[in-house]
């Protein structure tokens, strides 16, 4: 969040070891759908196994479901998945930036029991010819879940490897019908300061906005996700549904979305508008662009000793390049 010079941006960690939930096992959406609340394990009674228990969605026990575990078969690598080690489950979501909860990292963790993720309602709006409101639980439904291992780099300097449930963001969009005036896609989080006590806190504008350019929007790399590794969505990295574009640095990833709205004009974006010397609106990791507070050059991977290279896209140069095609980055940044 920010002040006059604001604090580090609200990158978004989240993830465990390779236990991901896949498309592959019986009608996993019903399975996930069915069970927004799904959960809570205690390892004793089934020998150290998982004791799995249903719930309706925002009946007694949905908040502690966040995090609930799913039984899930391993599953092979996909067209968009990295490679690389999945960052611990434990760090993942005690290692976060999420301002609305607080300024340390370890904040969301410990703050996020306050958000309540059910009822929850997404508003779809602005330059579309299907303008809506709709239940999260209607719209997780609309699309079959899908798996996405996904590198994930905070400005900051640090990074994390994320294994995501949830939908590309492209089927929502042209679900919605864009009209011939849309050009970029805006995103808007809850603004409620009794949930998200930093809020209390004007060291950002709130609520948090993000946006992207629509045909970045459409790229198949974007993805809107409502679990992490085999669990739904804890509230400390975005639940209960949250944004996933992992060739941008961490903040454009906006958390516990409430609102889509296609727009002719750029939106203005949290970032940007509190230090926009430090913080553009396209945001791509650029080892060769540095911030005036961090270079950009080497990250620390959680739960490695030493720095290792950061890649043009976060390594995604490959698939999304072409979109900055004659694009000046050092001065589009």
């Amino acid at each position: 969040m920010s002040d006059r010079t604001p604090p580090p941006e609200r990158p978004d960690p989240e993830s465990s070891e390779r236990r991901i939930l896949t498309p592959g096992s019986p009608n996993p959406r019903r399975e996930f759908l069915r069970s927004a609340a799904l959960f809570t394990a205690t390892a004793g009674a089934l020998g150290g196994g998982l004791e799995l228990l249903t719930r309706r969605p925002g009946g007694p026990g949905a908040a502690e479901a966040q995090g609930a575990a799913f039984t899930r078969p391993a599953r092979p690598l996909g067209p968009y998945d990295t490679n690389e080690a999945v960052t611990p489950y434990a760090q993942a979501t005690s290692y976060n930036n999420f301002y609305e909860f607080g300024l340390d990292k370890s904040d969301p963790a410990r703050m996020a029991g306050s958000l309540k993720t059910r009822p929850w309602t997404v508003r779809i709006d602005g330059e579309v010819r299907k303008p809506m409101t709709v239940d999260i639980d209607t719209l997780q439904g609309w699309f079959p879940l899908e798996d996405r291992v996904y590198r994930m780099r905070c400005v900051e300097g640090w990074s994390m490897v994320m294994p995501w449930l949830g939908f590309p963001l492209a089927a929502l969009i042209r679900r919605m019908e864009p009209t011939s005036k849309a050009k970029y896609v805006q995103f808007t989080a809850l603004l409620d300061p009794k949930q998200f006590p930093g809020q209390k806190q004007a060291v950002l504008q709130w609520p948090y906005v993000e946006g992207l350019r629509l045909d970045e929007a459409l790229h198949p790399l974007a993805f809107m996700a409502v679990g992490l590794d085999g669990r739904v969505l804890p509230g400390q990295n975005g639940a209960p549904l949250r944004l996933a574009v992992p060739w941008k640095y961490g903040f454009k990833s906006i958390k516990s979305v409430v609102r889509i709205t296609l727009t002719e004009k750029q939106p203005q974006t949290t970032w940007a508008l509190a230090a926009p010397q430090e913080y553009g609106f396209y945001a791509n990791v650029n080892p060769a662009v540095p911030h005036p507070r961090w270079s950009q050059a080497t990250e620390r991977r959680i739960g490695e000793l030493g720095r290792r290279k950061t890649l043009p896209f976060n390594g995604y140069a490959e698939q999304v390049a072409g979109l900055y095609k004659g694009m000046d980055l050092r001065r589009f940044f």
